[in-house]
């Protein structure tokens, strides 16, 4: 069995990119294996799992050509790129409107609009703050950010202050010091350009997963939904929760559990609430959603993480989102499974 998590180090900034709480579970046995390729990008890995071989397709001119993939979407999207295209944006004090990639405005686009559907609690702004606390590329100083600090950088921070254009394809923002950092959703996308790219090679059986976000198509090569477990929100611990048998969704978890600091006797998340500029505080421990893409899926969970149980709940069931949510209960753990997660995990195991 192979466990794959995340390990990021520049794109896990915001609380969308939490350390992924998700295992895949596949049997590698060789009579069952087609293709697996793998290799590293944003700051953790990628693998793929190929349920069948396409003719005419040579292994390693696809891993190649998916790890190019991987990082022409760097160079767009990578805070820690000096010379990327939303580093740029970032850097510079104008509010006209600035020059991007139309895959860069489609990631953005689609941002905004989770921004506005969940009210904020996802907001792709957030990263100076996630930086401020601790949670960025920058060491942690030696206490947290005061509250006059947090106040004065808030001004700065706010997915309305931010503008996007199709055509031409450009970002605008009406404050100056607004930065985008696009970690909360960034290795969804990539997730679903490698499925893009596969499926126009011909295959249709695949797991696809970028530090723990995924997408999955079709069947295991022996013929079985693909099992995914999501691990138990448990520090220092590695161990599995349920196992979810899934095909053609895409999906990603979001938890508490693997970064955070403690400070005169209080935990601080790196999950950061967009409406107060604060890691954010409540009972919810980890939150796997499903959707179209796992793009989708990685904002939507960042959203649910940032909005605590009841809030999360209530969101799910108006906006119909699959989603499982591990909530602190006392010393132990409650599950709570939307109907449509529990419609679309047909014969899960427990």
């Amino acid at each position: 069995m192979s466990f794959v998590t995340q390990r990021s180090t520049w794109f896990a900034l915001l609380a969308a990119a939490c350390l992924i709480a998700v295992f895949w579970f596949v049997r590698h046995d060789s009579a069952a294996t087609v293709l697996r390729l793998e290799g590293s990008t944003m700051g953790t890995t990628w693998s793929v799992l190929l349920g069948e071989r396409s003719t005419g397709v040579d292994p390693a001119d696809l891993q190649l050509q998916l790890q190019q993939e991987l990082d022409l979407i760097n160079k767009r999207m990578s805070t820690y790129d000096q010379t990327s295209e939303i580093s740029r944006f970032n850097d510079s004090s104008t509010t006209d409107w600035f020059p991007v990639s139309p895959e860069t405005v489609q990631v953005v686009e689609l941002a905004r609009k989770i921004s506005t559907l969940s009210n904020g609690a996802f907001d792709v702004t957030v990263g100076p703050l996630v930086d401020m606390w601790g949670f960025g590329p920058r060491p942690r100083g030696e206490r947290r950010p005061t509250d006059s600090q947090v106040e004065m950088l808030l001004k700065q921070v706010g997915y309305r202050h931010l503008s996007v254009r199709r055509d031409p394809a450009a970002l605008r923002k009406d404050v100056p010091g607004l930065r985008v950092d696009l970690s909360a959703i960034a290795k969804g996308y990539g997730v679903d350009r490698l499925a893009e790219v596969l499926v126009s090679k011909g295959f249709i059986n695949m797991v696809v997963e970028i530090g723990g976000e995924m997408v999955l198509k079709g069947r295991h090569p022996n013929g079985k939904l693909w099992r995914i477990a999501v691990e138990k929100p448990l520090p220092g611990q590695r161990s599995v929760e349920r196992v979810f048998l899934l095909t053609d969704t895409g999906m990603a978890t979001s938890g508490d559990y693997r970064n955070f600091f403690t400070e005169d006797g209080q935990r601080f998340s790196h999950t950061i609430d967009p409406a107060t500029g604060r890691p954010a505080r409540n009972r919810l421990a980890s939150a796997t959603v499903l959707a179209p893409t796992s793009a989708e899926a990685d904002a939507l969970a960042t959203a649910l993480m940032a909005m605590g149980d009841e809030r999360a709940r209530e969101f799910c069931r108006r906006e119909k989102i699959a989603a499982y949510l591990l909530i602190h209960q006392g010393d132990g753990i409650q599950a709570i499974m939307t109907e449509i997660f529990n419609s679309a995990t047909s014969g899960a195991e427990s």
